[in-house]
Parts: structure tokens; sequence; C-alpha cells
């Protein structure tokens, strides 16, 4: 789409440059999707280019990965291949992939999207959300005067397409730690149609063997996290999961209606409890891509889909 409100790319970092009119360029899909009134009712007028930022798009230590906001999906969906993460034991990384394919992008998207971007537009479906906050992941955010804070991706995102950056500010890196990617985990992704956009989307970490990490995405506004100290039994995560998640945190757009997503959530969290209560090594339920029983598909039909 072309932005015929622009005024001015400008090459820079800083976030002290930021004024009223700006938005931050990095891959810059769904800015050139939809168009100069993306964020609001006033159109942009300048875009802050971070293509020549020079981060370097993946850092591994032994202590954990580092994502810079630059880093393609492209990079993001080679790195369980690299050879800086060969020979560790993080089954963590299993779910980089997955959350990578529920893009449902081209390749061309895949090249140019970036870790920072899926963040940054907040939708409830972004694969990167699920992927950083299922990993405990932490992000970097730089704003004016050279300052910096860190916050959880969990709390990262706010509601559907709202975050917690202020005016300027910058999503700098996003940091998975070491103990997150160490733990056994399971993934589980529904969606109304082939090759749709998420509708329920799940991460399960068994931190140190035996404390159970749910992580639940997509069908929501925003991500929740549920901790137990073991793993639960059917019964107590049901609990949990009526507990945490009040009836209009669902969201409900034309991929899901509320009620479809929460019967889901409920489900894929059993599945997800079932495996990661098995002994290891046990084969796993893995359940991907559609799921449009009757009741759904006329449900969805009744909203246009």
């Amino acid at each position: 789409m072309d932005m015929n409100t622009i005024e001015a790319v400008v090459p820079t970092t800083d976030p002290a440059q930021w004024r009223d009119g700006d938005a931050w360029l990095a891959g810059g899909t769904v800015l050139f999707s939809y168009g100069s009134y993306a964020f609001g009712p006033q159109p942009l007028k300048r875009l802050l280019d971070l293509g020549a930022a020079g981060w370097e798009p993946v850092a591994v230590t032994d202590d954990g990965i580092e994502l810079a906001a630059t880093c393609t999906i492209a990079g993001l969906y080679s790195l369980p291949g690299s050879p800086d993460v060969a020979g560790r034991a993080w089954p963590g990384l299993d779910l980089v992939r997955p959350c990578c394919d529920s893009f449902v992008a081209s390749f061309k998207v895949w090249n140019m999207s970036t870790v920072g971007g899926n963040l940054c537009t907040s939708l409830p479906a972004g694969p990167v959300i699920s992927l950083c906050a299922g990993l405990d992941g932490v992000a970097t955010i730089l704003g004016p005067g050279g300052t910096s804070r860190t916050v959880p991706v969990a709390d990262f995102v706010t509601g559907d397409a709202t975050n917690c950056l202020a005016p300027g500010e910058l999503l700098r890196s996003v940091y998975l730690p070491a103990s997150a990617l160490a733990s056994r985990a399971a993934f589980r992704r529904l969606s109304l149609s082939n090759l749709g956009r998420s509708g329920v989307l799940l991460i399960g970490r068994l931190d140190g063997g035996t404390s159970l990490v749910l992580t639940v995405t997509a069908a929501t506004k925003r991500p929740v996290q549920l901790r137990f100290d073991g793993i639960p039994d059917a019964d107590e995560l049901a609990a949990s999961l009526d507990e945490s998640i009040p009836g209009d945190l669902y969201h409900d757009d034309i991929h899901g209606l509320p009620a479809w997503r929460r019967d889901m959530t409920f489900r894929l969290a059993e599945e997800i409890r079932s495996e990661l209560a098995a002994p290891q090594g046990a084969p796993g339920l893995t359940v991907s891509g559609d799921f449009w029983p009757p009741q759904a598909r006329h449900n969805a039909l009744s909203k246009g889909a």
C-alpha cells in the first residue's frame, strides 16, 4: 500500500528523535499493509527506519538467547538448526518452528516480518508473542534520554492490538532464559480453517521436571500464564483456567467465537497436562491446524467466515 502522507524516512535507533506522527519501521509488513492510518485517525508523517541498526539478530550464550527486535521470522526459524545451539540440551527450541509455522505466511513475509514487529502489533494470534511468553521471555525497551526498562513478554501485550509501550519507546530485544529453554515443552494450536489464523494456541512447560507453566494465547486478548508447583489434576487445571480467564477476556472475531475458544482452551490445556504428566519419551498427542466441529462451523459462518 502506498503511504502518501510520509514526508521523511529517518535512519535511527534513538528514541529521542521520535515525535508525534512517527512510526518505527523494521520489516514494515504491518505498516505497508494497513497504510498511513494504521495507528489512529492522524496520518503518519515520518518513518524511523531501524534497517541499518546493525543489531545482531540472535545472540546465544550459556544463559539463554537474545533475539533482536529486528530479527526476521526466517532468521528465527533457522535458530534450532544453527551451530550456536548445537549440543545444548534445550528442548524449548522445539517450540520455535511450530510457532513460526503459525504465521501461515509467504516466504516474502517471513523474510521481512520481524520478532519486534509481531510483538508490537500485539494481535492475539501473534505467534512470536506465544513463543516468547511461553518461554518466559523478557523484553528490553529503550526510551528517550538513554533510559531502558524490562518487561516480561507475558505482560508486554495488554489487549487486542495494545501493549505497554509509551509514545516514542522502542522494543530493542527479547531475552529467552536458559532455565525455560531447558524445560520439557508441549505445543497445541487450533484454527477454524486449514491454513487459518490461530484461534487457540497453548504452550506448556515442565520446569525442573515437576512444575507446570501453561501459557494461553490466541484464544485470549492478551497472554494468560498459569503456574503450578506440580502437575495439577484435571479438575484443578480446569478450575484454575476458569478463575484466571474471565469470559470477556476471550477474543471474539471471525476466527473464532469466545465460547469455542474457551472450550478449545480447556481441551488443549488438558492435552498438554496429560502429555507432560506422562514419562518423558512417551507418545504424545500433537494437535495442530484446523478443528471445525459442526457447531463451530455454524457459528463461524453466521459471522461471515
